[in-house]
């Protein structure tokens, strides 16, 4: 098995299971579409045995601009990109947090938040200064839902970034969960 789950291979590096979330990748910068070398994710490489992560793919209908946006919005870096213009699929990083961007497409039955009318989830970034991140997104273009503010043991706010994606940007305030370094 391989670090997609696939007994085929892993489709991160079409289908040939050869890269590693360990290892450096060869990849475009996010702005200037420029190949460098981009430092690892953390994470056992792909054949060394069984792996949990979690990887969101976004499926935009201008996945192309999304990548900039995202880079703006988020400092997010490009890790690994197939494809050009807005016909793509690319893994981005912010700091540790790794997700897709992919086209979307009605054929494949891949549809962006505009395609239905809303998005169907919400993505959480947390991070040690939600009140920047979340200016800096709306700096970026992002529409404030709720601005920052504590909640339910959680420094939040959310927006809905220009591709229909909500996103909820926080940290804990406190131990996380409750209860963590509670005696008993």
């Amino acid at each position: 098995m391989t670090c997609c789950g696939s007994a085929t291979g892993c489709h991160h590096s079409g289908g040939g299971g050869a890269h590693s979330l360990g290892q450096p990748i060869r990849s475009m910068t996010a702005l200037s579409g420029t190949p460098r070398l981009m430092p690892a994710l953390p994470g056992p490489d792909c054949d060394s045995g069984p792996m949990t992560i979690i990887q969101p793919e976004l499926w935009i209908d201008r996945a192309g601009q999304a990548v900039a946006f995202y880079a703006e919005a988020f400092g997010a870096r490009v890790v690994h990109q197939v494809g050009e213009g807005d016909d793509i699929v690319a893994q981005l990083a912010v700091g540790e947090a790794a997700f897709w961007v992919a086209a979307a497409g009605p054929d494949a039955g891949r549809f962006s938040p505009r395609a239905i009318g809303g998005a169907t989830g919400r993505t959480l970034l947390v991070t040690d200064d939600p009140d920047a991140f979340l200016r800096r997104a709306i700096d970026a273009g992002a529409t404030q839902k709720s601005p920052a503010r504590d909640e339910h043991g959680w420094r939040l706010g959310r927006i809905v970034d220009p591709f229909g994606h909500e996103w909820e940007i926080g940290k804990p305030i406190g131990p996380w969960p409750p209860g963590l370094n509670a005696a008993g």
